[in-house]
């Protein structure tokens, strides 16, 4: 048994789609202080994130690859564990389109679906095809969303991706819990990230989101980031296929 906590990723390389900003870079900080390497995987500038896991003492890695271009983001991923074992992946990079169902278009489908979706699970297997034949355990952990178990409104494809999401990662678990593969995910509440904004700028869908919150607050990216380090860590050994909600309580209203 290693003298660590349970809760320490210390030696540990994880790798964290979308970490330039949000949710992905709160993920980042958090596996930093936890004590991991980050490796940043999106197609926008991480320098902000970079100097926020450095200033944890931590390393920080910039993979640059378009998550949208599901082809370009697995080669990254299996150049990344070619050239060094990786402990940990987070699928959190994600896109949001608003519309009315009734005016949804092909392409606000079609692009949302490629970047939550598609990508989240080619990614997945690319992860776990190697864990297993390398023989070595590793951890997914995908963000979800309370539309994961919601309907929500005006956001189609998003609800739908999200849907998806939450049953890949029970399959997932299914299939590699065996071989040491942890598979799980979390369900974000409302957080302050740049996909809420046009809620928290209309006082009216503010409000009513703020009413049916117990804990009486938006969530900020750290909420999101110390929930992925337990599944990262070895404090969730004998977790599988979960979707954890960090929503301040909005589930249980």
């Amino acid at each position: 048994m290693s003298d660590l906590s349970a809760f320490s990723l210390a030696g540990k390389r994880i790798a964290v789609t979308g970490a330039n900003t949000g949710i992905g870079q709160g993920i980042a900080v958090a596996v930093a202080r936890a004590g991991g390497t980050v490796i940043g995987i999106g197609r926008s500038a991480m320098d902000e994130t970079a100097r926020l896991v450095e200033a944890q003492g931590a390393s920080f890695l910039p993979a640059m690859a378009d998550i949208a271009d599901c082809g370009a983001a697995v080669s990254l991923l299996n150049e990344l564990m070619a050239s060094a074992p990786l402990d940990g992946l987070v699928n959190n990079a994600g896109i949001i389109r608003r519309a009315d169902a009734i005016d949804f278009t092909e392409d606000d489908w079609d692009d949302v679906m490629d970047v939550n979706l598609r990508s989240m699970f080619f990614l997945c297997q690319a992860y776990g095809r190697n864990c297993i034949e390398t023989q070595r355990p590793g951890r997914i952990v995908n963000i979800a969303s309370l539309l994961s178990l919601q309907g929500g409104i005006r956001v189609a494809s998003y609800t739908a991706s999200k849907h998806g999401v939450l049953g890949i990662t029970r399959l997932l678990a299914n299939e590699w819990a065996a071989s040491g593969v942890n598979v799980n995910a979390i369900a974000p509440g409302y957080i302050e990230t740049n996909n809420t904004e046009a809620l928290r700028n209309d006082p009216g869908r503010s409000k009513a989101i703020l009413e049916r919150i117990p804990a009486g607050r938006w969530g900020v990216s750290d909420d999101i980031g110390d929930a992925a380090v337990f599944l990262l860590a070895r404090a969730s050994n004998y977790m599988h296929g979960v979707i954890l909600p960090v929503d301040g309580g909005w589930l249980a209203r």
